[in-house]
Formats: structure tokens, C-alpha cells, sequence
């Protein structure tokens, strides 16, 4: 709590006026794209409404035979949806492009400005220890874990994240892999043989799968093979894969089975937690945190699988959400006893952002070196990756 009570304290510093330009930017955009979408679709129309969009691309464009409706039958046009028919016609990436463009704009870009302190020009997050089921922090007010950073527009949001002075840097400190690090700790002596050898993890996992050298692994192998990665955690089914993928089921469920054969502690895993699950109504963290399943023994299949998938994945996320934590306590200690300006001012998942006065750079280095790989030590190499930067996209 002291920890989390001095970050919002502290708050970050936003650039209002980098927001500005960039609110005016994805504004040309979304008009660009608006225009784009309604010559392609012969006709001008409402693209946020769900219910003109749905006419517009299956009466008028008959994109498929038989489109998905909902509840109040009308047609379906949700992102998922959507992604699926976007192969069919060329309008629909542009409807998805304009839907990313206005969600930037109108839930991060415009509302940013508008949460900055009058009294320092810092934006105060809440940490919450207690909303995200799996130990995870969470924040609102902003919500700083959702800005988006899977897309280059996204990402762009994080320019305006900077230093509190022209004395101080931004510094960003990631732990790499690590809940796949966890998995292989929790138990599997291929997984652990992998990462002790410095190797790609997904590339390593590929050669495994296919049974091939490490240099003749393609780039696709090792998509597959990351997908599949991070997927087990989650209890990622054939289906699943061959969706996200784009491959027969067949083709996902050789992947899944090659894995398991290659990985049976993985396997193993799985089957005690769920088991494990099923007899005591909870699965624990490493630290011996408890999370309650109580439909693990439902009478209906759907419910039961979600809570078994929680099970298996809940030891795992919540491992890594206890190690960030018990860093971050000691890491704000030594920054006291050592008296440093340097501040810890955000947590994001995996991340830690500072606001770093440039000449204790390799002090705090070396502070975030000791603490975050040891916080919970594990049989395989915990890897950190710190950059600086003169704002949050450059030091991550």
C-alpha cells in the first residue's frame, strides 16, 4: 500500500500539447478513412452505427449468404465478426481501421489532457490490489494498462508520457517472457533446458514441434510456435489455434499434440492444477496465494471449462503478478534508504516506468538488476529489458 500510495502521489508527467497534435492528426484520418468506406460501400451512411453498418454490408454489399444476427435481430457487426469476413471485401479492414482510430481518439487522446492536474501537470492514476481476479494490479482514472500498444497508432500515445525535468529521463524495465518462464519452472525440464541455453524460446519450441534444426526453423514455424506459447496458459483448444492461426483444425491439433509430446511437463501441469482444482475448490501462486474456483466441478461443461482454463492459468499469472510486486516493495525501500531523486511512477503488467535523474542511472540500474530477477527466484534465467528514453515510446 505504501508503495502504491507513493506512485499515484507522484503521478506522470503528460505533454498536453504532443496529445493536441496528435487529437488533430487521427482526426484527418478518421475523415480519410470515413470518405474511403463510403465509396467503397456506394453510399453514405452512419459507420458508427451498428445497425446502418449492418444493412449497408449485408443487404446493399451481401458480404455473405447468411450473416450472424443478434438477440434483437439485427445484424451482427462486432469486432470479432468482422475480422473473420475481412478477406470478403475490401471495406471491412477500412471499417476496422475507423473503429480503432475513433477509440484512440475519443478514449485516450481526448480524455488524457482532460485528467492532468491543475497544481503539478501530472496525471494521478488509482492502483486497485483488489479488482483483477488473477493479483494483477489494475488502474482507472486513467486506465494506464489498456493504452493500447499492439498497433503503431497506439503506441504513439506513449510520446506524451515524459520526465518530470530536463535533469530526468524515462526508464522502463520489462521482465521478458516471464510467465512462460514461470511455466518452466513450475515444471518442465525441456522448457528450463531452453532457456538456460539463451536460445529464442519460440524458435526453440518450433524446432521441437516440427523436429527440426534450430537453423532451419522459418519465420511461420515460429509464429505457430508462439502463438501456441503463449496460448497454452490460457488453455488454448485446436479450435482456438486454427482460428487464430488461420489453419485446418487438423494442422492445430498436430501442433498441440507435438507440444505436449515435447513439453509433457506442461501436460502434467495442466492435469494436476485442474485435478488439484477440482479437489480443493482453489489453485495457489508460488507464494501460496489462493484463487477460488467455484465452478470447477459445474455440472455445465462450458462453465467447468472456463474455470478450468482460469486454473491452469491463474498459478502462472498470478506467480508473475506477485514477483512484480514483491520487486516493486523493495525496490521503493531502497529508493528511500539510498535517498535517490529517482522516482517509480507507473506499473504496467510486466513493466516498470521511473522518472530517472540522469545521474543515478547506474545506480538504479543496478537496484532494478538486483531486485526484479531475485523477487522470486526461479530455475531459469529471469531476463530484464531497461531502456532510457525522453519519453515512454523511447525508453520502451
Amino acid at each position: 500500500i505504501p508503495v502504491l500510495a507513493s506512485m499515484e502521489a507522484e503521478g506522470v508527467k503528460v505533454d498536453v500539447g504532443t496529445l493536441t497534435d496528435y487529437s488533430a492528426e487521427l482526426e484527418k484520418e478518421i475523415r480519410t478513412t470515413e470518405e474511403a468506406i463510403y465509396a467503397d460501400a456506394g453510399i453514405r451512411f452512419n459507420i458508427a452505427s451498428p445497425k446502418q453498418l449492418g444493412e449497408v454490408l449485408f443487404d446493399q454489399l451481401k458480404i455473405v449468404e447468411n450473416p450472424k444476427q443478434t438477440r434483437t435481430k439485427q445484424y451482427s457487426t462486432s469486432e470479432d465478426v468482422l475480422a473473420k469476413l475481412e478477406h470478403r471485401h475490401p471495406v471491412i479492414s477500412k471499417i476496422l481501421e475507423y473503429r480503432s482510430l475513433t477509440k484512440l481518439k475519443s478514449t485516450y487522446v481526448d480524455v488524457l489532457p482532460t485528467l492532468v492536474s491543475p497544481r503539478d501537470g501530472r496525471v494521478h492514476t488509482s492502483y486497485n490490489q483488489a479488482v483483477a481476479a488473477t493479483g494483477r494490479l489494475s488502474s482507472n482514472n486513467p486506465n494506464l494498462q489498456n493504452i493500447p500498444i499492439r498497433t503503431d497508432k497506439g503506441r504513439e500515445i506513449r510520446k506524451a508520457f515524459v520526465p518530470r525535468s530536463e535533469n530526468f529521463l524515462l526508464l522502463s524495465a520489462d521482465y521478458s517472457q516471464i510467465e512462460l518462464r514461470i511455466i518452466a519452472h513450475i515444471g518442465d525440464r525441456a522448457m528450463i533446458e531452453d532457456f538456460r541455453s539463451g536460445q529464442d524460446i519460440h524458435a526453440a519450441t518450433a524446432s521441437r514441434i516440427y523436429g527440426i534444426p534450430l537453423d532451419q526453423v522459418t519465420k511461420e514455424m515460429r509464429r505457430n510456435a508462439k502463438t501456441v506459447n503463449f496460448g497454452i496458459i490460457y488453455g488454448i483448444s485446436a479450435f482456438g489455434l486454427s482460428e487464430r492461426l488461420n489453419i485446418p483444425r487438423k494442422e492445430a491439433a498436430d501442433i498441440i499434440s507435438q507440444y505436449f509430446g515435447k513439453y509433457p511437463g506442461v501436460k502434467r501441469y495442466m492435469e494436476n492444477t485442474i485435478a488439484q482444482a477440482k479437489q480443493q475448490g482453489y489453485v495457489e501462486t508460488m507464494m501460496k496465494r489462493r484463487r477460488y474456483l467455484r465452478d470447477i466441478n459445474s455440472s455445465n461443461a462450458t462453465v467447468r471449462g472456463f474455470a478450468e482454463r482460469n486454473a491452469i492459468n491463474a498459478p502462472i499469472q498470478g506467480t508473475a503478478a506477485d514477483m512484480i510486486k514483491i520487486a516493486m516493495i523493495r525496490i521503493h525501500e531502497e529508493l528511500e534508504q539510498r535517498n535517490l531523486r529517482s522516482k517509480m511512477i507507473l506499473q504496467v503488467h510486466d513493466e516498470l516506468v521511473f522518472d530517472l535523474y540522469q545521474t543515478e542511472e547506474e545506480e538504479l540500474r543496478s537496484i532494478l538488476m538486483k531486485e526484479m530477477p531475485g523477487a522470486i527466484p526461479l530455475s531459469v534465467p529471469v531476463v530484464i529489458d531497461m531502456n532510457t528514453g525522453k519519453n515512454w515510446l523511447e525508453a520502451h
